[in-house]
């Protein structure tokens, strides 16, 4: 069994527990359980009634299982939260943890493809059983749509011309490994910002690949329904996409506009948010160079109305 040091070091780990307010009969679902570290310290926290889920798709991570009998693997993507809770008779829960985004450990590994420090085929599936990888987005997407990926999920201002080298290169050769998608790409790296860009456009690749955004978005619709009066939501983001879909959640329970009122001008949500913005603090993040751009949002589940 890998140690959780060496598979991956949980983020902001007391603070996101600590948002948990742990009851010690409670029942707790950590979707992201990678190596683990966030799961251990619900368990240190629980009693012998106490019950905790996880969820990860990634057959990796299942090396890192924890033997406890109030413990339960769950081997899937965690936009399936409600269905494998109710296989398990799991009908209301008291606490979520996600720690969104890649894993120490998947960058770490060249042959997966997350890291731009290696050469490695093209792959970016968090879900290695998975059919679509970062080889089929590159070589069979249309230029259109390679432009909308880059610019709706990298953030890239250059996208356009991106998207055209890259069909332009692979007319040629099918583009297979990150080496030779640098090498397409090369005119649009300004070698003073040359890891920033790369690492936008891996973020929009992998983005695409795992479906990041969609997941998010039905993940998070299913907490609403599965969390009892009172419980919470702690939850890490690491980067504006999906932080901005955590706080706009948090606020209204809504992905885009505003909330109906009632005639009276009220206005009907399903959590509230507990405390502010929390962040890691310099030590941990000179420990742990991957913590920077780690962002903590506590939320309550708040009492349906009769």
């Amino acid at each position: 069994m890998m140690s959780e040091q060496a598979y991956h070091i949980p983020v902001l780990l007391k603070e996101t527990v600590d948002g948990l307010q742990i009851k010690p009969d409670g029942v707790y679902v950590d979707v992201t359980f990678g190596g683990g570290g966030h799961s251990k310290e619900i368990l240190s926290r629980l009693g012998e009634k106490g019950r905790l889920y996880a969820f990860d798709q990634d057959k990796d991570a299942h090396a890192n299982i924890i033997e406890d009998s109030r413990f339960q693997l769950i081997p899937h993507n965690f936009r399936f939260l409600k269905r494998y809770l109710r296989f398990y008779n799991a009908k209301k829960i008291d606490g979520i943890l996600g720690d969104f985004g890649v894993s120490s450990h998947q960058f770490d590994v060249a042959e997966r493809g997350f890291s731009t420090r290696f050469d490695a085929d093209l792959d970016m599936r968090m879900d290695q059983s998975a059919v679509l990888s970062a080889k089929e987005v590159i070589n069979t997407y249309e230029e259109i749509d390679l432009r909308r990926i880059l610019s709706q999920y990298g953030e890239l201002r250059n996208a356009p011309k991106m998207a055209r080298l890259i069909v332009a290169a692979r007319k040629e050769s099918l583009i297979e490994t990150t080496n030779r998608l640098k090498e397409v790409i090369a005119p649009c790296l300004d070698r003073r910002k040359e890891h920033k860009i790369l690492a936008q456009v891996y973020q929009a690749i992998r983005i695409e690949v795992n479906q990041e955004i969609q997941v998010l978005k039905e993940f998070l619709l299913q907490t609403q329904e599965v969390l009892t009066e009172g419980g919470r939501l702690s939850l890490i983001s690491y980067h504006s996409l999906e932080d901005r879909l955590v706080k706009r959640y948090i606020r209204n329970g809504l992905f885009e506009g505003e909330p109906e009122k009632d005639m009276f001008g009220n206005v009907e949500v399903p959590f509230k948010k507990v405390g502010g913005l929390v962040i890691p603090n310099n030590d941990e993040i000179s420990k742990n160079s991957r913590a920077r751009s780690a962002k903590l949002r506590i939320a309550e589940r708040i009492a349906e109305r009769p």
